[in-house]
Order: structure tokens, then C-alpha cells, then sequence
């Protein structure tokens, strides 16, 4: 059939849609597409990525063994991909609960909002990283852990209560070599120190050497809530951002603050800049 041919028979076929099927069928591929999307987010530098890669290698293994009439090692092949299919849950557990909470909270199609006021926002995120540049200037390590929808209260079950309001002077003092509190992270709820001292799940992926354990506990903790935790360095003084399972290194006091505000809170940064403008 010539290529004409198959134009005109399309056309045809479709002559039997009407707009309000090819409406749904466009809505229906739209969902779909931006389901897989959203996985993809979720999965996205994780261990989950090479997984899956091999995942796929299986599957297309199984039917070039079918067609090459290889049965017994097509035999073996299907049944390792169905003890593959049932461990998946398993194995994805992280990106599964990640996802799960996204959708239980609305946040698979929403961004969080920070539930204070814009100004409490601002005050708390310029005292942290106040608090986070004095240390990297010290060459004092720090890690603080910003709670947002996930609750935390599972890691800080083990801490040390705090309760205070989020200074830069109280978390220099935690963090202050020779503090009982030095070693673990902060935790901060809305404008308060929670707790101290909490010890975090390290990330299971393969990291760089380069990486120490706080790092390594900032990206395990936003692997599996969608908390944001900022780390600094008592080797090099670097002040990092993990979120979502990723770290961004080497941050000034500007784009840190910048970056704080705009996961916490939009509309704080729209405030700022429109004061910015006014002046």
C-alpha cells in the first residue's frame, strides 16, 4: 500500500470518531504520559534507574529466547521474571512509599506549601543559613533537616528534645565541636529546633568517596520523606542542599536562602522580589 494509500485509510477510519472520542482519547494518552512522568521524577538518580534497565534486559531476553526456540532457557528466563515481578515491591519499597505519600498528600500534582506565615518563613530560613555560613566559615560540620509534609517523628523518637526557636546562635551552639549534639542532625518543624543529636538512614546508592556520612544521611532522608536538608562540610566548609534524593553542592548564602524559599514557601520568594521591584 502506498504511502497515499495509508492516508487516505486513516482518514477514513477516522471518519467513524467523533470530536468527543478523539477529546478523550487525547485527555486519556495526556494522563498516561504525565503518569510516567512523574515515576520517572520519583526514580530519577536513584539505584531504581539501573534496576529497572536490567529489568528490561530480562524482558527482552525472554523474547529473543522464544523466537530463537531456545525453551529451556526461555523456560528459566519467565521464571525468574516472575519472581522478579513479585520482589519489585520490595526492592522499589523507597520509591514506592515516595510516590504513595506524594499522591496521599496531593503533592503528585501540587508543590508543598509551608503551613506559616510568609514572614516566619523568611526569618527562619535567614537564621539557618546565617547559622550554615558562620560554620562553613569555621569549618564546623552541620546537618539540618527541614520537616515539610512527611512527618519526621520517627528520628526523633532517639534525639534530644529541643523545642527552641530556630536561631543562628542555638544551632551554632549544637553544632559546636565538643557539644554532645555536634554529631547528629537537627530537625526543624516550622520555626522551631525540634530535636538534635537525630541519627538519619544513609543513602543505599552508590555515592562518590568524596561523600562523608552526613552527606550521606541528608540524601538518605530525602530519598524517603520529602523533607530538605542542608549539610555543611568540616572538611571543606561547603555548604550543600540535598532534596529529593540529590544533592546540589557548593551554594552561596544567596542561592541557598533562594532555594530554601522557593521549596518551602513560593509565595514568600513572589513577596521578596515584588518588594525588590517596589524599591
Amino acid at each position: 500500500m502506498c504511502r497515499k494509500g495509508v492516508y487516505a485509510h486513516l482518514l477514513e477510519q477516522l471518519r467513524f470518531f467523533t470530536w468527543q472520542d478523539i477529546l478523550l482519547a487525547i485527555v486519556d494518552i495526556a494522563v498516561v504520559a504525565y503518569f510516567f512522568y512523574k515515576i520517572f521524577t520519583l526514580i530519577r538518580g536513584t539505584r531504581a534507574v539501573q534496576l529497572l534497565k536490567g529489568v528490561a534486559f530480562l524482558f527482552v531476553l525472554v523474547s529473543l529466547t522464544q523466537w530463537a526456540r531456545l525453551y529451556t532457557v526461555n523456560w528459566i528466563l519467565v521464571q525468574a521474571r516472575t519472581m522478579l515481578l513479585v520482589a519489585l515491591p520490595i526492592v522499589f519499597q523507597p520509591e514506592l512509599r515516595r510516590g504513595l505519600e506524594q499522591i496521599g498528600r496531593g503533592k503528585f500534582f501540587t508543590r508543598s506549601m509551608f503551613r506559616y506565615q510568609e514572614e516566619d518563613v523568611e526569618k527562619t530560613v535567614e537564621e539557618l543559613v546565617t547559622a550554615c555560613f558562620r560554620l562553613s566559615s569555621e569549618k564546623t560540620g552541620g546537618l539540618v533537616v527541614i520537616e515539610r509534609d512527611t512527618g519526621l517523628e520517627e528520628y526523633m523518637e532517639d534525639a534530644v528534645r529541643i523545642d527552641g526557636l530556630v536561631t543562628s546562635k542555638l544551632l551554632e551552639n549544637i553544632f559546636v565541636f565538643g557539644s554532645p549534639l555536634h554529631d547528629g542532625a537537627v530537625i526543624i518543624r516550622g520555626d522551631r529546633v525540634a530535636v538534635a543529636a537525630s541519627f538519619l538512614p544513609p543513602t543505599q546508592d552508590p555515592v562518590t568517596v568524596e561523600l562523608g556520612s552526613r552527606h550521606r544521611a541528608a540524601l538518605g532522608i530525602t530519598q524517603v520523606s520529602d523533607a530538605l536538608a542542608v549539610v555543611v562540610s568540616e572538611e571543606t566548609g561547603t555548604v550543600s542542599l540535598a532534596s529529593g534524593g540529590r544533592l546540589i553542592r557548593g551554594l552561596d548564602a544567596k542561592t541557598l536562602k533562594e532555594k530554601l524559599l522557593e521549596a518551602v514557601s513560593p509565595q514568600t520568594v513572589t513577596q521578596i522580589s515584588s518588594r525588590r521591584l517596589g524599591k
